[in-house]
Parts: C-alpha cells; sequence; structure tokens
C-alpha cells in the first residue's frame, strides 16, 4: 500500500443477465433469473446490483441480455435507475466469453478499466478496494473469491474414529470465483468471439501471472441466488 495510485476505480460494469435460471422455476418461467424478486425488498436480484455498482462509484452499466430479455429492458425502462444503463441483446447464444466481449464493445470508456459481474450474484462489499488491488497486482484481470458455506452439515472425527463434533454449514475449505471481477483496458480483446473466457483466457492469464485473486473481506455478504432455497434464505439474512 505505497498510496502512489491517484488513478479513480472504473466507473463502468458490466452485468451478464443472460442466463435461463433453470433450477428457480417456477419463478423463472415468465422472467430471467436477474429479474427474480428477492422476497420482502420489492426489488429484482439486478435492481440490487445496480444500486450496488452505483453505491461503489460506476456511472455507466451494460447489461448483457439473453432469455427473456424483453422483460428485463420494460423492468431497466420503467424503473428509477441509479445510473445510465445500456442493454445488449445476444441473438444467438456465444457463450460466456463471447456474451462478455460482445457487451464490453458497448462500454462507454473502452480505454478504462470496467467491472462485471454474474446476473445473478447478490453481494455488498467495497469494490474500490478490489479495484485498488487489481491495481496493485498490475493484473489484466481479477476475480473476486468467496468461501462458500457447504450446504450440508460437517461431521468432524478423530484419528479413532470417534465422532468429536457436528458442524452446521461450515464454510468451504476452497476459495470459489465469486462472479465478480475488475478488468483492465486491454482485457476485452483477449476474449473469445464465442466460447466460455474460463476455459481460454483465464487459465492463459493465470499462466503468464496476470490473474490475480481478491480474496472477499471477511464477513462480507455474498451469495449466488441458484435455487428457491438461496431465494428465502438471501430474504432471511436480509431481513435478520
Amino acid at each position: 500500500m505505497t498510496g502512489t495510485h491517484h488513478s479513480s476505480s472504473p466507473t463502468q460494469a458490466v452485468i451478464l443477465a443472460g442466463g435461463q435460471g433453470s433450477r428457480l422455476r417456477p419463478y423463472t418461467d415468465d422472467r430471467p433469473k436477474p429479474m427474480v424478486e428477492i422476497p420482502g425488498t420489492g426489488m429484482p436480484i439486478i435492481g440490487h446490483q445496480l444500486a450496488w455498482l452505483a453505491a461503489e462509484g460506476v456511472t455507466d452499466a451494460v447489461v448483457s441480455c439473453g432469455h427473456l430479455a424483453e422483460v428485463l429492458q420494460s423492468w431497466l425502462v420503467s424503473a428509477e435507475l441509479p445510473l445510465r444503463v445500456t442493454t445488449v441483446v445476444e441473438t444467438e447464444p456465444l457463450g460466456r466469453g463471447g456474451g462478455l466481449k460482445h457487451a464490453a464493445a458497448r462500454l462507454p470508456h473502452p480505454d478504462q478499466p470496467w467491472y462485471a459481474t454474474n446476473g445473478d450474484i447478490w453481494t455488498r462489499f467495497s469494490l474500490r478496494e478490489m479495484a485498488a488491488f487489481h491495481q496493485e497486482r498490475d493484473a489484466t484481470a481479477t476475480l473476486a473469491l468467496a468461501r462458500p458455506r457447504i450446504p450440508w452439515g460437517a461431521v468432524e472425527t478423530d484419528e479413532f474414529g470417534h465422532v468429536l463434533d457436528f458442524i452446521e454449514a461450515p464454510p468451504s475449505p476452497y476459495l470459489i470465483n465469486a462472479g465478480v471481477y475488475v478488468f483492465s483496458p486491454g482485457f476485452a480483446a483477449l476474449l473469445p468471439d464465442r466460447g466460455d473466457h474460463e476455459r481460454t483466457t483465464f487459465p492463459r492469464l493465470a499462466r503468464e501471472r496476470r490473474l490475480a485473486g481478491f480474496p472477499l473481506p471477511h464477513g462480507a455478504y455474498w451469495r449466488a441466488i441458484d435455487t428457491a432455497k438461496d431465494l428465502t434464505e438471501a430474504a432471511r439474512e436480509l431481513t435478520g
């Protein structure tokens, strides 16, 4: 932490909101996954994301739509949004990497860094801190890393096979990709036109030591909304 970096955090972001959300049915029968409401908040997941990005200094967001894009677009038009939003629609499936590249082409400042987030993530932490971390490491891409809770109770035993303890939903011993990113300006050019960047671009950057991993700060809230259970738990954690 030298404090010599004067450049500011990114002001532009891409939200990948094209997922089918098949495991969230029936919620996703008539809407894309990011349009599913968090119970008790009266707002869809993407509304919470846009509010978070705006609070972190983002002024422009590109929302990449796919499945039931018109539902998402009509909400964006009718809602009072805290930042400028452009939508892009994938007319054919480009894969995660192709979709990201397609959306990045619409960012207002291609010569500046940008954030990206998956459209089904519900989280709160300092993006500015993550941007500073990215910059200090001179990385081309930085991914946020979460330590999710294992959905099962764990059993602790000793070497003799006696059960010592039961631990309800312990934290995973592994860090996982949290679905939130900081990218340097040159990153978009490294993305495939179609296909999955997590199998191509990311491994290549990792080999070149140009990929950084930012562990979410202790106590930061993070949840991927994949199932109805995730929705109810998110609502409980928010109101609790």
